[in-house]
Formats: structure tokens, sequence, C-alpha cells
């Protein structure tokens, strides 16, 4: 078989998977679930979820993605097909190897696609922080301007691409590990300065308004608030913050050796993950806001508190050039680092299933995600930050299949595997031994807990009216034609992928499919 790259040193491992897992959820989306969920009471649900449903399903795709780079795959589907055969026959398995292939290439191709154009936002406005080019100026009236001028959007999106091609195209070792080694202390570096910064801005506005109220408002508990609503929202957090159910956990974790330590791994990217999202993220945006906004400004989620709140703050605040330009960079790190385990799952699979090279895999991908984005630039829904588009992929794909696939590999990694060979397969070459009562917390618990989890967010997605023809969301008629296209697009994917899945499996293990039996063992 032939040799596949490996990840260097463990520690070039190690902040891979937390770059992987730390993106602009952490700084941005956290601090307002938590705001809007019962402030420091949230915790209680979010830890709850973290321990019964995050660190199961990250142990789980570990495993999953060690066992299939044994046999050369760093994709879902083979590696599915793979770990399901241990229960059913191979013509059973195969339709685990098509949904598992066909959920990742769906995530890894249409999430990075604007995602991406987050990542190049971060960047274009790390620029016009440093220039001071928004200073002054309304900073809604800014952004849409600035999404209005497609030439910009392009030249930063690229920037930001090109280089994740480069990475990527240099492979494991040589290329993401040496990138990640550079920005994850660099993330760290320019989080603690702003976490600094928001702990000692006292109340230059008013004197209610200040960091520490900020900080009291985002912890104190406030248990009245915490509803079924809240523990589904922990829940999605948790799957949304440590990078669940995408594919590219797996896909890291396929680079290593197959007695490569997995179990401390795991809780390594997961402690990492943590510090930065509830530490860091907690400290710096909402705190910040707080003391120039007041609480009504400050307790905004997504693009309005990154792109406006913010701005608006670093505007008034000495030194805000400085200070603005780190917001961003740490917005530009986050989001890279996430997207290169994405970017890199695609050239993977174009890789190890069509033999083309790392480098022109590299090219191919940056060519599939300039077109794939081109309608998150088109959209008119820009000129008012609607961007329907978006957000239905968003909905869908950010959130909602990321939970589905997160179902598929436990029954497949623990179910269809076997526990017993599951649990096996978790503590070859381990440097912690797991104690037994977390098996039936993987076994059970989790499965349990991401089927209510899935059923809570269908029944949320039914009332807010993301079923209909025109969502709620959508004000204006006229544009629900860019959630067809966002609608129409998912479909084509998953199709894409499912085929490209039952290709794959049926290339190596053709001979199994026809024969319905077992034959390439490693």
């Amino acid at each position: 078989m032939e040799q596949r790259d490996r990840w260097a040193t463990k520690l070039g491992l190690i902040l891979a998977m937390a770059g992987n897992a730390i993106g602009l959820g952490n700084f941005w989306r956290f601090p307002y679930q938590a705001a809007v969920n019962g402030g420091g009471a949230f915790m209680i649900p979010y830890f709850v979820a973290l321990f019964l449903l995050g660190v199961p399903i990250m142990w789980a795709e570990w495993v999953e993605g060690r066992y299939g780079g044994k046999y050369g795959h760093g994709t879902l589907g083979p590696t599915f097909y793979l770990m399901a055969r241990e229960s059913l026959k191979p013509k059973s398995a195969v339709i685990f190897g098509m949904i598992g292939g066909m959920l990742a290439f769906s995530v890894t191709t249409l999430l990075n696609s604007y995602y991406l154009h987050i990542v190049g936002w971060s960047a274009a406005y790390t620029y016009f922080s440093a220039t001071g080019a928004y200073f002054g100026k309304d900073s809604v009236e800014f952004l849409i301007s600035y999404l209005s001028n497609n030439t910009q959007v392009f030249l930063f999106w690229a920037i930001s691409v090109g280089l994740l091609g480069i990475a990527v195209g240099q492979g494991v070792s040589k290329g993401i590990e040496r990138w990640v080694k550079v920005m994850m202390p660099l993330l760290y570096v320019a989080a603690i300065l702003l976490v600094i910064r928001s702990l000692t801005l006292g109340s230059p506005v008013k004197p209610e308004w200040s960091s520490i109220k900020g900080f009291e408002y985002l912890w104190e508990p406030r248990f009245s608030e915490v509803t079924f609503k809240s523990a589904l929202a922990a829940a999605g957090q948790i799957f949304f913050t440590l990078s669940l159910g995408m594919g590219i956990i797996q896909n890291y974790a396929s680079y290593l050796g197959p007695e490569d330590d997995v179990a401390l791994s795991g809780l390594a990217t997961v402690s990492l993950n943590e510090f930065a999202e509830v530490i860091l993220g907690g400290s710096i945006a909402i705190p910040i806001a707080f003391a120039y906004l007041g609480p009504e400004k400050a307790i905004a989620g997504g693009v309005g508190l990154a792109y406006i709140a913010l701005p608006n703050v670093f505007m008034n605040m000495p030194a805000g050039q400085l200070f603005g330009a780190a917001w961003f960079l740490l917005l530009w790190f986050a989001g890279f680092t996430s997207a290169i385990a994405m970017y890199n799952y695609l050239v993977a699979l174009l890789e190890e299933d069509l033999k083309i090279s790392r480098k022109t895999g590299s090219a191919i991908v940056f060519a599939l995600y300039f077109i794939l984005g081109l309608p998150v630039v088109l959209d008119p829904t820009k000129a008012t930050i609607d961007l329907y588009y978006l957000t239905e992929l968003d909905n869908w794909v950010g959130s909602y299949l990321l939970v589905v696939l997160g179902l598929f590999d436990i029954i497949v990694a623990v179910w269809l595997f076997k526990p017993d060979n599951f649990w096996e397969e978790l503590h070859k070459g381990a440097y912690i031994r797991i104690p037994n009562w977390v098996k039936p917390i993987i076994t059970y618990i989790a499965p349990i807990y991401t089927i209510i989890l899935l059923l809570g967010s269908t029944w949320d997605y039914y009332k807010a009216g993301y079923f209909k023809a025109v969502p709620s969301y959508v004000s204006a008629p006229e544009y629900a034609n860019w959630v067809w296209y966002a609608r129409g697009m998912i479909i084509f994917i998953l199709i894409i992928g499912a085929v490209e899945a039952y290709l794959a499996i049926k290339k190596k293990y053709g001979e199994e499919l026809e024969k319905n039996e077992v034959i390439i063992k490693v």
C-alpha cells in the first residue's frame, strides 16, 4: 500500500485539530448564545452537552479517521463502508458509505463556499481597521458598501483562499502543520491582547456601561431563562464549535499511524477549543461592546456583532485601529485554520479517488470554491445584509446536516463497528485509560442525545417556517428565488457526494461488492 503523508509531530497534529475546531463561532456565536440563553446558567446545559455529546462524538471521529487511514482513506465514504461491514454485508455497508460520503462532501463544499467569504471579510476588515477606513463612517453603510464592491470582495477572498491553497498543496506535514504552528500561537496572542483590553476599558461612555458590567451580564446565572430551547442551543453550539459532523476530524486523524494515540489527543483538542471559546471568546466581543454601546446593542450575534457593532466601538476607542486590526486578524486566523481542514478534505478526495496530484487538486478545489461562492457575492440581498442564499445554506448545511452526520458517526463507529471493537480501537496506543463507565455514555446516551437534538432542531425549523416554499425570514418575496438556488445547490451536491462515495468504494472494493463478502482486511 502506498505510504500516505503523516503528521511530523504530535504538537502539529494537536494544533491542527484545535485550529480546525476553533473558528468564527468561538468568538461571535458562543457569546451571543450564552447571553440570550441564561448567561452563566447556560453553561450547565453547555457542559452537559460537551461531556455527553461532544467528547463521545469527538472520540468516534478520531477513531473513524485513524481506522480509515489504515486502509489509505481520508474521506468518509470508504471509511464508513469499512466500519459498517463489521456488522453488515458489503452490499448493505455501501449504503452507509454513500450516506457518510454524501454528507461530508456537502459540508466541506457548501459550508466552505460561504465560510471562505466570511474569512475574506475578516481579512478586509483587518486592513480597514489598520488604515482607519471605516472610522467616522456609519458601520452599516460601510459594510453594505464593501459587500457591494465585488472587486474588493473577490480580492480579499482570493488572498485568503490562495494562501489556503498553497498551504494544502504543500501537504500535511510540510504545509498544513507548518502553517498552524505559526497561526495558532498568534491566534491566542491576539485573543489574550483583546481580553486584557476588555478588562481595562472601565466606563468610557456612561458610568453604568462598562466591560465589567458586560462580564456580569454574560456570566450572571439567570436560571429562569434556561429552557429546553436553551439546551438545544447548547448542544448545537457544541456541534458547531468542535467541528463535529463535517468529516474533517476524520480526515486529519487519517494521517495518524495505526498505533498513534487518539484518546488523549481528542481530549486535548476539546480542551484547547474550550479555552478559546469560553475563556477568550466569552471575554472579548460582548464585554467590549457593552462598555461602548450598552446592553441592548451589545447583545448581538454573528455578522451584526463582528462587522457592525464592534467597528463602532473601535472608532471611538483609544488605539482603536490597533485593537480593531487585532480583532479581525483573530477572526481571520480562526476562520483560516478551520477552512483549511475542509479544503484538505476535498484535495484528499481528489488525491485518493482520482489519483490527482496534491498541487493540481489544490488548484481544482480553488476553482470549485470560486464557482460555488459566486452566488454569495452576487446575492442582491447583501444590499440589506439579509444574505438569503448564505442564510439558507447556513441553516441546513452549517447547522442541521452536522447533527445528521454526527448521528451516523455514532451509528457507524460504535454500533455497526460494534461497541467492543470501538472501545478496543479507542485504546490502541492510548496514553490514557478511559474509565469503563464512559462506555455506556458513548454507546447509549450520546446517540439518544443526538436524536433528541435532531428532533428538537427539526421542530424548531418547522416552527420558524424553514420548511416553507418561502421561509418566514424572507422579508421580500421577490428574493425567494435565492433561497431556492441554495436548496437546489444542496440537493445537487448531496447527489454528487453520494455518487462519488459509491464510485470510490467500488473502485477499491468492487470484488467485495460483487461477491458480497469481505476480502480486503488490514
